[in-house]
């Protein structure tokens, strides 16, 4: 996977760049928002690390200049800047998520590693797959105009494969993504959690919208289930 990096303190940017390729990953180097912004815009990255404080286009310009060009790129922000304020008119102008300096590079591996195993983001408040529609925000569910009533796992199960169609996922990757922990030989609970979803949002319905591949794991897309 490649990454770019905008940071212009070179100890900081040097160090962080060293973490991230010990961790075999492509870093791209950036030393000031200029270069970034020509860097972001030329190339594809699959995560981007954003410093705030910098010498030529500052962070929060570039922030929103990378966000229009690409609306799904994780964008992890590294900033000296710790006040709340700011970090909601951050994120409300497309960051991922935020990472104040100083740091643990543990803890910035582990933020990196979490923000790729979402895959491109969806910015879009409302998630439509058939006539199956996933309301972020409000966290409701609807199927052919009925709501659905979810509990929370359920939701983020569901949540999880609306944003991703037609992408099958392993048990492994659903367990580390909505349950946000290690369930090492209970992977079953996914199963479990899949039919429950079936029998809400798959079984009052002629079309089936949950997909499971044998031997792979579990998807969303139209179509029978297999």
């Amino acid at each position: 996977m490649r990454m770019l990096l905008v940071e212009d303190e070179k100890k900081v940017s040097e160090l962080v760049a060293r973490a991230l390729r010990a961790e075999r990953y492509a870093v791209d180097v950036a030393d000031d928002g200029t270069r970034g912004w020509e860097l972001a815009s030329a190339f594809d990255y699959d995560l981007i690390i954003l410093d705030l404080m910098l010498p030529g286009v500052p962070g929060e310009e570039l922030l929103r200049r990378i966000r229009r060009k690409n609306q799904q790129v994780p964008i992890l922000i590294l900033t000296a800047r710790d006040a709340t304020e700011e970090k909601v008119h951050n994120f409300e102008a497309g960051a991922d998520d935020y990472l104040t300096k100083p740091f643990a590079f543990a803890e910035l591996i582990m933020r990196v590693k979490a923000l790729l195993r979402r895959g491109p983001v969806t910015r879009s408040s409302v998630l439509r797959v058939a006539d199956l529609e996933v309301d972020r925000f409000s966290q409701q569910v609807r199927r052919a105009g009925k709501r659905i009533d979810l509990t929370p796992k359920e939701y983020a199960l569901l949540e999880y494969l609306a944003a991703n169609p037609g992408r099958v996922f392993s048990r492994t990757m659903i367990i580390e993504h909505v349950w946000d922990q290690s369930f090492e030989g209970l992977t079953n609970i996914v199963d479990v959690y899949v039919r429950h979803l079936r029998g809400k949002v798959d079984d009052p319905f002629p079309v089936k919208l949950i997909r499971t591949v044998r031997g792979v794991g579990y998807g969303l897309a139209e179509g029978p289930a297999e």
